[in-house]
Protein backbone atom coordinates (compact mmCIF):
# COMPACT_ATOMS: atom_id res chain seq x y z
CA UNK A 1 0.00 0.00 0.00
CA UNK A 2 2.55 2.57 0.67
CA UNK A 3 3.07 3.01 -3.24
CA UNK A 4 -0.17 3.97 -3.60
CA UNK A 5 0.07 6.94 -0.68
CA UNK A 6 2.28 9.51 -2.72
CA UNK A 7 1.55 12.19 -5.13
CA UNK A 8 -0.64 10.52 -8.01
CA UNK A 9 -1.11 7.27 -6.05
CA UNK A 10 -2.61 9.27 -2.91
CA UNK A 11 -4.91 10.39 -5.75
CA UNK A 12 -5.38 6.72 -7.20
CA UNK A 13 -6.53 5.82 -3.76
CA UNK A 14 -9.36 8.36 -3.06
CA UNK A 15 -10.68 7.51 -6.09
CA UNK A 16 -11.11 3.53 -5.06
CA UNK A 17 -12.44 4.53 -2.04
CA UNK A 18 -14.62 7.15 -3.34
CA UNK A 19 -15.90 4.54 -5.95
CA UNK A 20 -16.26 1.43 -3.15
CA UNK A 21 -18.22 4.01 -0.99
CA UNK A 22 -20.66 4.75 -3.53
CA UNK A 23 -20.87 0.68 -5.39
CA UNK A 24 -21.08 -0.68 -1.39
CA UNK A 25 -23.43 2.19 0.57
CA UNK A 26 -22.24 4.59 2.83
CA UNK A 27 -21.31 1.51 5.66
CA UNK A 28 -21.23 -2.07 5.90
CA UNK A 29 -24.36 -3.96 4.34
CA UNK A 30 -26.92 -4.28 6.84
CA UNK A 31 -27.79 -7.67 5.65
CA UNK A 32 -26.63 -10.87 7.24
CA UNK A 33 -25.46 -12.29 4.74
CA UNK A 34 -23.51 -9.63 2.62
CA UNK A 35 -24.66 -11.31 -0.82
CA UNK A 36 -27.99 -9.95 -0.20
CA UNK A 37 -26.29 -6.31 -0.44
CA UNK A 38 -25.42 -7.04 -4.42
CA UNK A 39 -27.80 -6.43 -7.16
CA UNK A 40 -30.54 -8.23 -8.20
CA UNK A 41 -30.23 -8.50 -11.89
CA UNK A 42 -31.97 -12.15 -13.12
CA UNK A 43 -35.86 -10.65 -13.65
CA UNK A 44 -38.49 -13.40 -14.23
CA UNK A 45 -40.60 -13.83 -17.25
CA UNK A 46 -43.70 -12.07 -15.45
CA UNK A 47 -43.53 -8.99 -13.62
CA UNK A 48 -45.72 -8.15 -10.32
CA UNK A 49 -44.44 -5.12 -9.57
CA UNK A 50 -45.31 -4.03 -6.19
CA UNK A 51 -46.07 -0.52 -4.83
CA UNK A 52 -44.78 -0.26 -0.44
CA UNK A 53 -45.46 2.77 1.60
CA UNK A 54 -44.08 2.28 4.52
CA UNK A 55 -44.46 0.05 8.11
CA UNK A 56 -43.51 -3.74 8.01
CA UNK A 57 -46.96 -5.54 6.27
CA UNK A 58 -44.55 -6.63 3.99
CA UNK A 59 -43.12 -9.64 5.75
CA UNK A 60 -46.52 -11.36 4.74
CA UNK A 61 -46.34 -10.42 1.31
CA UNK A 62 -46.92 -12.85 -0.64
CA UNK A 63 -43.25 -13.14 -2.21
CA UNK A 64 -43.23 -16.49 -4.16
CA UNK A 65 -45.15 -13.65 -6.77
CA UNK A 66 -43.11 -10.47 -6.25
CA UNK A 67 -40.62 -9.53 -8.67
CA UNK A 68 -39.94 -5.74 -7.81
CA UNK A 69 -41.08 -3.22 -5.02
CA UNK A 70 -41.02 0.39 -5.20
CA UNK A 71 -40.91 1.90 -1.63
CA UNK A 72 -42.50 4.75 -1.64
CA UNK A 73 -42.21 5.19 2.51
CA UNK A 74 -39.25 5.46 4.49
CA UNK A 75 -36.35 3.24 3.52
CA UNK A 76 -36.16 -0.14 5.57
CA UNK A 77 -33.00 -1.88 5.19
CA UNK A 78 -34.73 -5.07 7.01
CA UNK A 79 -37.07 -4.87 4.00
CA UNK A 80 -34.08 -4.27 1.36
CA UNK A 81 -32.23 -7.27 2.61
CA UNK A 82 -35.65 -9.71 2.62
CA UNK A 83 -36.41 -8.50 -0.83
CA UNK A 84 -33.40 -10.07 -2.06
CA UNK A 85 -33.17 -13.23 -0.01
CA UNK A 86 -36.94 -13.60 -2.37
CA UNK A 87 -35.25 -12.91 -5.49
CA UNK A 88 -36.87 -9.81 -6.05
CA UNK A 89 -35.51 -5.68 -6.47
CA UNK A 90 -35.91 -3.11 -4.93
CA UNK A 91 -36.22 0.19 -6.26
CA UNK A 92 -36.26 3.29 -5.15
CA UNK A 93 -39.26 5.95 -5.93
CA UNK A 94 -37.96 9.50 -8.28
CA UNK A 95 -40.06 12.56 -9.07
CA UNK A 96 -38.89 15.89 -9.88
CA UNK A 97 -40.64 19.07 -11.10
CA UNK A 98 -40.81 19.24 -15.01
CA UNK A 99 -39.93 22.84 -14.84
CA UNK A 100 -36.80 21.71 -13.67
CA UNK A 101 -35.67 19.41 -15.74
CA UNK A 102 -35.66 21.60 -18.89
CA UNK A 103 -32.39 22.21 -17.57
CA UNK A 104 -30.05 20.29 -18.63
CA UNK A 105 -27.30 20.46 -15.78
CA UNK A 106 -30.35 20.59 -13.50
CA UNK A 107 -31.36 16.78 -15.00
CA UNK A 108 -27.72 15.06 -14.71
CA UNK A 109 -27.55 16.34 -11.47
CA UNK A 110 -30.36 15.11 -10.04
CA UNK A 111 -30.09 11.73 -11.90
CA UNK A 112 -26.77 11.51 -9.92
CA UNK A 113 -27.99 12.10 -6.92
CA UNK A 114 -30.32 9.38 -7.17
CA UNK A 115 -27.53 6.72 -8.19
CA UNK A 116 -25.42 7.84 -5.53
CA UNK A 117 -28.92 7.12 -3.00
CA UNK A 118 -29.32 3.83 -5.00
CA UNK A 119 -25.92 2.46 -4.39
CA UNK A 120 -25.71 3.90 -0.71
CA UNK A 121 -29.13 1.78 0.03
CA UNK A 122 -28.40 -1.08 -2.35
CA UNK A 123 -31.25 -0.95 -4.24
CA UNK A 124 -32.05 -2.19 -7.77
CA UNK A 125 -33.04 0.78 -9.94
CA UNK A 126 -35.56 2.96 -9.95
CA UNK A 127 -39.26 3.61 -10.56
CA UNK A 128 -40.10 7.15 -11.86
CA UNK A 129 -43.37 8.83 -10.53
CA UNK A 130 -44.06 12.11 -12.23
CA UNK A 131 -47.35 12.97 -12.22
CA UNK A 132 -47.51 16.44 -13.70
CA UNK A 133 -48.89 18.44 -16.50
CA UNK A 134 -47.18 18.76 -19.82
CA UNK A 135 -48.58 20.66 -22.87
CA UNK A 136 -47.93 18.45 -25.58
CA UNK A 137 -44.76 19.71 -28.02
CA UNK A 138 -43.37 22.25 -24.65
CA UNK A 139 -40.11 22.37 -23.51
CA UNK A 140 -41.08 20.00 -20.33
CA UNK A 141 -42.49 17.72 -23.00
CA UNK A 142 -39.24 17.34 -24.78
CA UNK A 143 -37.36 17.31 -21.07
CA UNK A 144 -38.98 14.54 -19.24
CA UNK A 145 -38.18 12.25 -22.29
CA UNK A 146 -34.47 12.81 -21.95
CA UNK A 147 -35.23 12.56 -18.32
CA UNK A 148 -36.14 8.98 -19.20
CA UNK A 149 -33.31 8.27 -21.14
CA UNK A 150 -30.30 9.70 -19.78
CA UNK A 151 -32.02 7.70 -16.41
CA UNK A 152 -31.61 4.62 -17.94
CA UNK A 153 -28.91 5.20 -19.84
CA UNK A 154 -27.07 6.19 -16.13
CA UNK A 155 -28.47 3.50 -13.79
CA UNK A 156 -27.87 0.63 -16.71
CA UNK A 157 -24.03 1.59 -16.70
CA UNK A 158 -23.60 2.30 -13.15
CA UNK A 159 -25.61 -0.33 -11.88
CA UNK A 160 -25.78 -3.33 -13.89
CA UNK A 161 -28.48 -5.42 -14.04
CA UNK A 162 -30.40 -2.36 -12.65
CA UNK A 163 -34.35 -1.24 -13.41
CA UNK A 164 -35.48 1.93 -14.55
CA UNK A 165 -39.39 2.08 -15.03
CA UNK A 166 -41.93 4.94 -15.34
CA UNK A 167 -45.40 5.66 -14.02
CA UNK A 168 -47.77 6.60 -17.01
CA UNK A 169 -51.77 7.58 -16.42
CA UNK A 170 -54.58 4.57 -17.32
CA UNK A 171 -54.44 5.85 -21.21
CA UNK A 172 -52.13 7.77 -23.01
CA UNK A 173 -55.23 10.05 -24.26
CA UNK A 174 -53.56 13.59 -21.74
CA UNK A 175 -55.43 12.18 -18.85
CA UNK A 176 -55.16 14.89 -16.44
CA UNK A 177 -53.33 17.28 -18.51
CA UNK A 178 -50.66 14.92 -18.50
CA UNK A 179 -49.67 15.04 -22.08
CA UNK A 180 -46.76 12.80 -22.31
CA UNK A 181 -44.25 11.40 -25.15
CA UNK A 182 -45.73 7.93 -24.42
CA UNK A 183 -43.77 6.29 -26.79
CA UNK A 184 -40.23 8.01 -26.51
CA UNK A 185 -41.04 7.13 -22.85
CA UNK A 186 -40.98 3.85 -23.28
CA UNK A 187 -38.50 2.95 -25.47
CA UNK A 188 -36.32 4.77 -23.26
CA UNK A 189 -36.83 3.03 -20.20
CA UNK A 190 -37.14 -0.80 -19.06
CA UNK A 191 -40.91 -0.66 -19.17
CA UNK A 192 -44.15 1.11 -17.76
CA UNK A 193 -46.35 0.76 -15.35
CA UNK A 194 -49.53 1.92 -16.68
CA UNK A 195 -51.67 3.33 -13.32
CA UNK A 196 -55.13 1.81 -14.14
CA UNK A 197 -57.06 3.14 -11.44
CA UNK A 198 -58.27 6.82 -10.64
CA UNK A 199 -60.03 6.18 -13.92
CA UNK A 200 -62.83 9.02 -12.44
CA UNK A 201 -60.70 11.69 -11.64
CA UNK A 202 -62.23 13.20 -14.90
CA UNK A 203 -65.71 12.88 -15.27
CA UNK A 204 -67.28 15.06 -18.32
CA UNK A 205 -70.73 13.16 -18.62
CA UNK A 206 -73.13 12.06 -15.91
CA UNK A 207 -71.81 13.65 -11.67
CA UNK A 208 -72.23 9.90 -10.27
CA UNK A 209 -70.09 7.46 -8.35
CA UNK A 210 -68.93 4.65 -11.17
CA UNK A 211 -66.35 2.30 -10.45
CA UNK A 212 -62.26 3.07 -9.82
CA UNK A 213 -61.51 0.73 -12.76
CA UNK A 214 -64.49 0.44 -14.75
CA UNK A 215 -63.32 -2.88 -17.68
CA UNK A 216 -64.07 -1.54 -20.93
CA UNK A 217 -62.48 1.55 -20.16
CA UNK A 218 -59.39 0.27 -18.47
CA UNK A 219 -58.67 -2.44 -21.09
CA UNK A 220 -59.37 0.50 -24.25
CA UNK A 221 -56.32 2.07 -22.39
CA UNK A 222 -54.01 -0.74 -22.94
CA UNK A 223 -55.55 -1.30 -26.83
CA UNK A 224 -54.60 2.45 -27.60
CA UNK A 225 -51.10 2.28 -26.22
CA UNK A 226 -50.31 -0.72 -28.17
CA UNK A 227 -52.13 1.32 -30.91
CA UNK A 228 -49.36 3.56 -30.57
CA UNK A 229 -46.64 1.16 -31.23
CA UNK A 230 -45.56 0.11 -28.15
CA UNK A 231 -44.66 -3.23 -27.16
CA UNK A 232 -46.86 -4.84 -24.93
CA UNK A 233 -43.97 -6.22 -23.09
CA UNK A 234 -43.30 -2.74 -22.61
CA UNK A 235 -46.20 -2.76 -20.30
CA UNK A 236 -47.35 -3.69 -16.81
CA UNK A 237 -51.07 -3.77 -15.81
CA UNK A 238 -51.23 -1.44 -12.51
CA UNK A 239 -54.78 -2.83 -10.42
CA UNK A 240 -56.30 -0.86 -7.14
CA UNK A 241 -56.38 -2.75 -4.22
CA UNK A 242 -58.59 0.06 -2.94
CA UNK A 243 -61.66 1.88 -3.58
CA UNK A 244 -63.87 5.08 -3.65
CA UNK A 245 -66.49 5.97 -0.58
CA UNK A 246 -68.93 8.44 -2.62
CA UNK A 247 -71.57 10.21 -0.15
CA UNK A 248 -74.49 10.60 -2.16
CA UNK A 249 -76.68 13.38 -3.02
CA UNK A 250 -79.39 10.83 -4.06
CA UNK A 251 -79.46 7.24 -4.35
CA UNK A 252 -82.01 5.71 -6.56
CA UNK A 253 -83.92 3.07 -6.38
CA UNK A 254 -81.34 1.30 -9.88
CA UNK A 255 -78.22 2.34 -7.80
CA UNK A 256 -77.36 5.66 -9.18
CA UNK A 257 -75.31 7.49 -6.48
CA UNK A 258 -75.51 11.29 -7.59
CA UNK A 259 -71.94 12.75 -6.39
CA UNK A 260 -71.03 16.65 -5.45
CA UNK A 261 -69.09 18.54 -8.58
CA UNK A 262 -65.50 19.23 -7.50
CA UNK A 263 -63.92 19.55 -10.62
CA UNK A 264 -60.55 18.34 -11.53
CA UNK A 265 -57.94 19.81 -14.34
CA UNK A 266 -60.55 21.39 -16.68
CA UNK A 267 -63.18 18.48 -16.10
CA UNK A 268 -66.39 19.59 -14.09
CA UNK A 269 -66.85 16.15 -12.14
CA UNK A 270 -64.21 14.13 -10.51
CA UNK A 271 -63.72 11.45 -7.81
CA UNK A 272 -61.73 13.75 -5.67
CA UNK A 273 -65.12 14.18 -4.02
CA UNK A 274 -64.62 10.53 -2.62
CA UNK A 275 -62.52 9.15 -0.14
CA UNK A 276 -60.05 6.31 -0.42
CA UNK A 277 -60.99 3.29 1.37
CA UNK A 278 -58.27 0.35 1.58
CA UNK A 279 -59.81 -2.96 0.59
CA UNK A 280 -59.12 -4.20 3.93
CA UNK A 281 -61.35 -1.35 5.30
CA UNK A 282 -63.96 -1.82 2.62
CA UNK A 283 -64.75 -5.88 3.25
CA UNK A 284 -64.96 -4.71 7.28
CA UNK A 285 -67.99 -2.22 5.96
CA UNK A 286 -69.76 -5.45 3.75
CA UNK A 287 -71.67 -7.34 6.77
CA UNK A 288 -73.14 -4.22 7.91
CA UNK A 289 -73.99 -2.36 4.82
CA UNK A 290 -77.53 -2.05 3.31
CA UNK A 291 -77.08 -4.69 0.16
CA UNK A 292 -73.73 -6.60 0.50
CA UNK A 293 -71.56 -6.87 -2.36
CA UNK A 294 -73.24 -5.98 -5.69
CA UNK A 295 -71.84 -6.70 -8.77
CA UNK A 296 -72.61 -3.76 -12.14
CA UNK A 297 -71.83 -5.79 -15.08
CA UNK A 298 -71.50 -3.00 -17.54
CA UNK A 299 -68.17 -1.78 -15.71
CA UNK A 300 -67.56 -5.05 -14.39
CA UNK A 301 -67.16 -4.28 -10.87
CA UNK A 302 -68.08 -4.79 -7.13
CA UNK A 303 -69.65 -2.01 -4.77
CA UNK A 304 -72.04 -1.83 -1.76
CA UNK A 305 -74.39 0.61 -0.52
CA UNK A 306 -74.45 2.04 3.38
CA UNK A 307 -75.53 5.04 5.39
CA UNK A 308 -73.83 6.65 7.90
CA UNK A 309 -74.53 7.87 11.23
CA UNK A 310 -76.25 10.90 9.98
CA UNK A 311 -78.50 9.04 7.60
CA UNK A 312 -76.92 9.79 4.22
CA UNK A 313 -76.38 7.70 1.85
CA UNK A 314 -72.75 5.89 0.82
CA UNK A 315 -71.87 4.14 -2.45
CA UNK A 316 -68.22 2.41 -2.11
CA UNK A 317 -67.07 1.11 -5.72
CA UNK A 318 -63.63 -0.79 -5.27
CA UNK A 319 -62.29 -4.08 -7.21
CA UNK A 320 -61.75 -7.42 -5.87
CA UNK A 321 -60.70 -11.49 -7.13
CA UNK A 322 -63.63 -11.47 -9.39
CA UNK A 323 -62.78 -7.83 -11.13
CA UNK A 324 -58.89 -8.15 -10.90
CA UNK A 325 -59.04 -11.24 -12.47
CA UNK A 326 -60.82 -10.17 -15.47
CA UNK A 327 -58.12 -7.78 -16.16
CA UNK A 328 -55.58 -10.18 -15.18
CA UNK A 329 -56.48 -12.38 -18.35
CA UNK A 330 -56.27 -9.50 -20.75
CA UNK A 331 -52.33 -9.38 -19.49
CA UNK A 332 -52.11 -13.21 -20.56
CA UNK A 333 -54.02 -12.81 -23.64
CA UNK A 334 -52.14 -9.99 -24.79
CA UNK A 335 -48.58 -10.63 -23.78
CA UNK A 336 -47.83 -7.72 -21.16
CA UNK A 337 -45.29 -8.09 -19.18
CA UNK A 338 -47.12 -8.53 -15.81
CA UNK A 339 -49.37 -6.53 -13.29
CA UNK A 340 -48.98 -4.48 -10.57
CA UNK A 341 -51.11 -2.69 -8.29
CA UNK A 342 -51.17 0.14 -5.90
CA UNK A 343 -50.59 -0.64 -3.02
CA UNK A 344 -49.55 -3.82 -1.65
CA UNK A 345 -50.12 -2.08 2.34
CA UNK A 346 -53.83 -1.97 1.72
CA UNK A 347 -55.33 -5.94 2.43
CA UNK A 348 -55.14 -6.95 5.87
CA UNK A 349 -52.42 -9.68 7.26
CA UNK A 350 -52.96 -9.86 10.77
CA UNK A 351 -57.45 -10.27 10.86
CA UNK A 352 -58.96 -13.08 11.29
CA UNK A 353 -58.50 -16.13 8.99
CA UNK A 354 -61.55 -14.86 7.04
CA UNK A 355 -59.90 -11.38 6.22
CA UNK A 356 -56.78 -13.69 5.32
CA UNK A 357 -58.31 -15.92 2.84
CA UNK A 358 -59.67 -12.76 1.25
CA UNK A 359 -55.91 -11.09 1.39
CA UNK A 360 -54.56 -14.62 -0.08
CA UNK A 361 -57.49 -14.47 -3.02
CA UNK A 362 -55.99 -10.78 -4.64
CA UNK A 363 -52.97 -11.97 -4.67
CA UNK A 364 -54.02 -14.90 -6.35
CA UNK A 365 -55.98 -12.81 -8.42
CA UNK A 366 -52.49 -11.06 -9.94
CA UNK A 367 -52.16 -14.93 -11.86
CA UNK A 368 -53.63 -14.81 -15.16
CA UNK A 369 -55.56 -18.04 -14.94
Amino acid sequence: MKSLVGGGGARLLTTILFALHLRWGSGACPCQDPELCNPMSSPKDFEVFVFDVGGKTWRNYNWSQITTVATFGKYDPELMCYAHSKGSRVVLKGDISVKKIVDPVIRAAWISQQIDLAKTQYMDGINLDIEQQIIPFSPEYYALTALVKETTDAFHKEIPGSQVTFDVPWSPECIDKRCYNYTGIADSCDFVFVMSYDEQSQVWSQCIARANAPYNQTLAGYDNYTFMGINPKKLVMGVPWYGYDYTCRNLSKTHTCSIEKIPFRGAPCSDAVGRQVPYKIVMTQVNSSLSGILWDEEQKAPYLEYKDSEGVFHQVWFDDPRSISLKAAYVKKHGLRGIGMWNANCLEYSGSSEAQRQTEAMWEALLPK
